[in-house]
């Protein structure tokens, strides 16, 4: 027997939080509280982080643009980079996770190319992925 509706406890979510546990695992908030001091704490440290990895890159981006960065300067700034790259997925998988989910999976073949036309890839290995396509020469 099922009891009553006003009965049932809320559904709470795990959330994944933006630090490890101590050896590294996954750690995980359960809250039927966004707002709750936790959650916030959470927010604030993603905030940090991405904050964090937009700095890091900006100074990396300096030092692997001179060829004549030394070794040991390229290799920090790719530790860094890593670094805040795995933040940064974290952030990623945490935040997709809780995105709702949509009531409707099906879609036309319109709306999933819709948005799309014109970012295929140059096939530059070179290119930064995240510049403009380079301009078509005829």
């Amino acid at each position: 027997m099922t009891p009553p509706a006003h009965h049932i406890a809320p559904a709470t979510t795990l959330r994944l939080l933006p630090w490890p546990s101590p050896d590294g695992k996954p750690c995980y908030l359960s809250t039927d509280d966004n707002g709750g001091y936790l959650s916030r704490l959470a927010d604030d440290m993603e905030a940090a982080q991405l904050a964090t990895a937009a700095d890091v890159l900006g100074l990396a981006r300096k030092v692997l643009d001179d060829p004549a960065s030394p070794y040991t300067e390229v290799r920090y700034a790719g530790l860094r980079l890593a670094e805040c790259l795995t933040d940064a997925l974290r952030v990623a998988e945490s935040r997709g996770a809780r995105l709702p989910v949509p009531e409707t999976g099906e879609t036309t073949d319109a709306e999933d190319t819709e948005g799309t036309k014109g970012t295929e890839d140059s096939g530059d290995p070179g290119r930064d992925p995240f510049s403009a396509p380079p301009a078509s020469t005829r």
